[in-house]
């Protein structure tokens, strides 16, 4: 009984643990929102306004057929588990995006990560090693500059993320967004009808905007990405360690029940010999 408190001391405490550190992430998250949805509304209208613009962000590149096109995946996962199922789904999600066919290379993030697809023998870049804590926009902005590179040079043809995005405080759902080339569809969903009417000036060129803006935009995504995925592995923490509390409180409540139990049954038969070996000893008495 006395291993079991001091279980549920060590998981009462993960618990408040994971609470923090989720509340931190959250708030670093709200904070940053604005200026990246700012961007990506930019790229949405010069594409409204100019459907037919050819960038480099934007090539699909259509001449590769799909069994040879190279594709990254960016794959958020956890330094460590005792957090649910939050790992086994990103896993299981990776997996399903990799037996689609095409030449794939993962850029993992998290160390449970890399020992799983390793162990897989699964392809992943190895100069490619982040942890998951304390994710912030520097960190986000160095994984952006090699995707990015990786794109530009043609080492990728297409790169997407996977990572686990908090539903609410109860689901948690891995899922995978496309980076690059930038999907217009995406970009284009939930708009106005009247926003095209909207005038727009791009200097010096369409083209020249996106290119400053794009790398921003797709630092950004990384960075809600991790923080999203981090916030989703806290949560999953700390609904598993709940789970390990309660269910330690009522294997500890059942020894309880059972420790009296025996403890009474053990009085009761010490009371019973008491009581034997006294009318025993009168019967004794009684003949002599």
């Amino acid at each position: 009984m006395n291993s079991i408190k001091s279980t549920m001391k060590i998981t009462n405490a993960m618990y408040t643990i994971s609470s923090s550190k989720l509340k931190r992430a959250r708030k670093a998250l709200t904070d940053t929102e604005p200026y990246f949805y700012g961007l990506q509304r930019t790229i949405d209208r010069i594409i409204r306004h100019t459907p037919d613009i050819d960038d480099q962000y934007l090539d699909t590149r259509p001449e590769i057929k799909k069994e040879d096109r190279k594709i990254g995946y960016i794959v958020v996962t956890a330094d460590k588990g005792l957090a649910g199922a939050y790992n086994h789904n990103v896993f299981k999600l990776a997996q399903e995006q990799i037996d689609k066919g095409g030449n794939p290379t993962l850029f993992v993030v998290g160390d449970l990560g890399q020992q799983y697809f390793s162990k897989k023998g699964i392809p992943v870049e190895q100069d490619f090693r982040y942890t998951v804590q304390k994710p912030n926009m520097s960190r986000a902005r160095i994984i952006e500059e090699k995707i990015v590179d990786y794109f530009l040079s043609g080492k990728l043809d297409e790169v997407y993320m996977i990572y686990t995005r908090m539903v609410n405080a109860m689901k948690m759902e891995a899922e995978i967004q496309q980076l690059l080339p930038i999907p217009k569809n995406r970009l284009g969903q939930n708009v106005p009808l009247n926003v095209h009417l909207e005038e727009i000036t791009m200097k010096p060129s369409p083209q020249a905007v996106i290119d400053s803006i794009v790398p921003n935009y797709i630092a950004g995504f990384i960075y809600g990405g991790l923080v999203e995925s981090y916030s989703s592995e806290q949560n999953s923490r700390m609904m598993a360690m709940q789970a390990a509390t309660k269910s330690a409180q009522e294997m500890l409540d059942s020894l309880a029940i059972t420790y009296n139990r025996v403890r009474q049954a053990a009085i009761t038969q010490e009371i019973t010999e008491v009581i034997s070996g006294a009318k025993a000893q009168k019967k004794k008495q009684k003949k002599a």
